[in-house]
């Protein structure tokens, strides 16, 4: 069945930098496209980035220029490098993938940011 699995969370001073990575099984990876979303407390899951598997990506505003969305099809990874990172980037960041309508939802890593 599918799987997602985040990992590479952690608390981090204000300026920081930290690389989550989301491993994927059970679907045909290389052919869907991979998304982070975060939720921070008290608010709602919302989109971060997004990478297609022709490569090309797209992010939310906020986090253009500190944030990079990656893949390595090969092992089923897809990646999100965070730099400069603030205290509002604080929330759980979830990977997701929808696959013929059905969204799959990993089980999140927290990333901290302090100030």
């Amino acid at each position: 069945q599918v799987q997602l699995v985040e990992s590479g969370g952690g608390l981090v001073q204000s300026g920081g930098s930290l690389r989550l990575s989301c491993a994927a099984s059970g679907f045909a990876f290389s052919t869907y496209a991979m998304s982070w979303y975060r939720q921070a407390p008290g608010k709602q899951r919302g989109f971060v980035a997004r990478i297609y598997s022709d490569g090309s990506t797209n992010y939310m505003d906020t986090v253009k220029g500190r944030f990079t969305i990656t893949r390595d099809n090969a092992k089923k990874m897809v990646y999100l490098q965070m730099n400069n990172l603030k205290p509002e980037d604080t929330a759980v960041y979830y990977c997701y993938c929808n696959i013929d309508l059905k969204g799959y939802w990993g089980q999140g890593t927290q990333v901290t940011v302090s100030s």
